[in-house]
């Protein structure tokens, strides 16, 4: 699914004006009959207050339009117009004279009135503002957004939370909307996938407001949401006439004293996704815990505490590289070496990103579409400090450009970055946040390239893979109990799963 900016929405709203030959008021009717239809399916006219904060653009004109449709339908509602500026949308105003001709009295809020009461049984609708929000609310009403987080009510934004910007962070904490759930139209919107502005919504859902498919189909987006109909088309059947070389021998080289699971983790990771065979190199210390640990893989050596030399007799096809390796001089010295000689693209973690943060001219012996997969200090220590989420994709980028490698951002919404472009994923939970996550991610990756998938969709997969097992292993177990073992037991049944045809919703329209 593509995620669309807040400039490409305005665009695709104007194309569709103009294809469809339609007003402008009349996609926002569509809009508020869409919003209406989403809330009366659920509420069912149940006696619950609604409460419509309306600004005065058009979003305002959305919650206005919506108010209409409540009241007609014998909703319990209150209508506020915040009136922020003296500037108001044409649509805003139509849809205002609109409620007024039924009789509906909206009250006018400004830097002078209270703030109305609101019950926590009761429901906030925020129309304030919308992705045309380009600076810092005014004072007063920044303290009344911060009157409805504290509220306890269940809040239902409009489209996205009033206050949170489309490109930026915004620096006052207190000027966003804390939202329950969020009905974005036709597309979600970047914010609510990275961490600084994700933790204002709780859960949200796209809703098709008609605009012109001709417009979706053939822009082009700077990001894209990854779901399982989007990796679906990755997948590579296996054939009938078939045996284990075809699916490739992965090679996992890592490991040092005390860190042995590591690698077991990721060369466990890297079967259980499909290589056809898969070999660790580990030092000496590690080859008895790795053969007794995982009977199908096969073990090399290199040092007896620490690797430090990486001699191969095998010709894998795809690697993976720096899970539990340490940081030794030794280390260092063998993975530098071992750069020169290879020229088949990498999967480099943990302490393989550590060694090329500290050491930056090893950077050009690295593989074209080698994939990273950093958490945020290792990426920090990759691309520098940042100002924020933003600033953290745009220096990534460039990072990704420069060296000509795939960087996984990983996170709550891992995000996959190349050729300028960046993927942001769906899958996982908050229990994945645990020790040997990240090696059994790196498993996957490297198990897919064996297989013969190439590295952006590698990884891409690979973080899907990863997080769809986690929310499949959390189901049994809860956040706390869930372990990277759990998670690549999970990995199956993560592939069986993209096979099933979801059950249709049932949906109550409303005209």
């Amino acid at each position: 699914m593509k995620l669309f900016s807040g400039e490409q929405i305005y665009a695709a709203d104007k194309f569709t004006i103009e294809k469809q030959e339609i007003s402008s008021d009349v996609l926002m009717e569509r809009s508020a009959v869409q919003i209406f239809n989403w809330i009366h399916t659920r509420m069912q006219g149940a006696s619950v207050k609604i409460h419509l904060f309306c600004g005065i653009g058009n979003n305002g004109g959305d919650g206005i339009a919506l108010a209409r449709h409540l009241q007609e339908h014998g909703y319990d509602i209150a209508v506020y117009v915040v009136n922020y500026s003296k500037t108001r949308s044409k649509d805003f105003l139509i849809n205002l004279e609109r409620l007024k001709e039924r009789k509906i009295w909206p009250e006018f809020l400004d830097s002078e009135c209270k703030f109305p009461k609101i019950g926590r049984d009761d429901v906030i609708v925020d129309a304030i503002f919308g992705i045309g929000l380009n600076r810092e609310p005014d004072a007063w009403v920044v303290k009344l957004m911060d009157h409805l987080n504290k509220t306890e009510a269940f809040i239902l934004s409009v489209d996205i939370p009033s206050g949170l910007f489309t490109d930026s962070v915004p620096a006052d904490k207190k000027a966003i909307v804390k939202s329950n759930f969020v009905l974005s139209f036709q597309t979600p919107k970047l914010v609510f996938f990275l961490p600084e502005t994700g933790m204002y919504i709780d859960q949200w859902e796209v809703l098709d407001i008609g605009l012109a498919a001709e417009f979706l189909t053939t822009t082009e987006t700077e990001y894209e949401l990854i779901g399982k109909h989007d990796v679906l088309p990755f997948y590579i059947p296996r054939k009938k006439y078939s045996h284990k070389g075809t699916y490739g021998h992965a090679l996992i080289v890592g490991g040092s004293k005390g860190k042995i699971g590591a690698v077991t983790l990721a060369s466990k990771a890297c079967l259980t996704s499909g290589a056809g065979l898969v070999t660790a190199y580990v030092p000496e210390c590690g080859y008895a815990a790795l053969q007794t640990a995982l009977s199908e893989a096969m073990v090399l050596t290199g040092g007896e505490d620490l690797i430090s030399n990486i001699e191969l007799d095998i010709q894998p096809t795809a690697i993976g590289i720096g899970v539990g390796l340490g940081t030794d001089d030794k280390t260092v010295s063998a993975f530098s070496d071992f750069l020169k000689k290879n020229k088949t693209p990498l999967v480099i973690d943990a302490d393989g990103l550590n060694i090329l943060s500290k050491n930056k001219a090893l950077l050009k012996n690295v593989p074209a579409q080698s994939i990273l997969t950093p958490h945020p200090k290792e990426l920090e220590r990759l691309i520098g400090k940042w100002k924020d989420d933003f600033d953290k994709l745009k220096k990534t980028k460039l990072y990704s450009e420069k060296h000509n490698c795939i960087v996984v951002i990983k996170g709550a919404h891992s995000i996959t970055v190349y050729g300028g472009r960046g993927y942001v994923n769906t899958t996982g939970n908050p229990g994945m946040a645990t020790a040997g996550s990240g090696d059994a991610l790196t498993g996957i990756i490297v198990g897919l390239m064996a297989q013969g998938y190439e590295p952006l969709k590698a990884a891409i997969f690979g973080v899907y893979l990863h997080g769809k097992a986690g929310d499949i292993a959390v189901e049994e177990t809860g956040y706390q109990a869930l372990t990277a073992s759990r998670i690549i037991d999970g990995i199956g049944r993560a592939y069986i799963d993209m096979f099933k045809m979801p059950e249709p919703p049932q949906q109550v329209e409303v005209e």
